[in-house]
């Protein structure tokens, strides 16, 4: 399914192809559980920016690998590259118009992000065909 997502204020704009059912998760690191990003992982080929690209700004921490992108006029982070999935793209479901005719929402454990992170990294790769 194609649902468009983006921003509060409407500077940013995107699509992703993902699930009519969305599997979310709820990270209770410090970034995650101050801002309630609702987390959905997809391959970059399945996201497209349709426009917004210069009212982001982005805020990086610890690492530095994963870049979280915020709109600079309402401050919303409605998606962002994660460290788990550099080579994904992970959109806050919260974001996303419409809303998943079916949401499952999983606690995950990003305080302990080392131990945990292994977890994710399936969720950026292409399926196979035929599985």
């Amino acid at each position: 399914m194609k649902y468009a997502g983006g921003c509060h204020c409407g500077a940013v704009r995107f699509e992703v192809d993902a699930p009519a059912k969305i599997d979310a998760l709820d990270c209770n690191c410090s970034i995650c559980r101050r801002s309630g990003h609702l987390h959905l992982i997809v391959p970059r080929s399945r996201f497209k920016l349709l426009r917004g690209a210069k009212a982001l700004t982005t805020y990086t921490f610890n690492s530095g690998v994963a870049k979280h992108q915020f709109c600079r006029t309402c401050g919303i982070k409605s998606f962002y590259i994660p460290r788990s999935n550099p080579d994904g793209v992970d959109i806050n479901v919260r974001c996303l118009e419409p809303q998943p005719e079916s949401l499952h929402i999983e606690p995950w454990d990003g305080r302990n992000w080392e131990r945990n992170a292994a977890q994710l990294t399936h969720l950026s790769r292409e399926p196979v065909p035929g599985s």
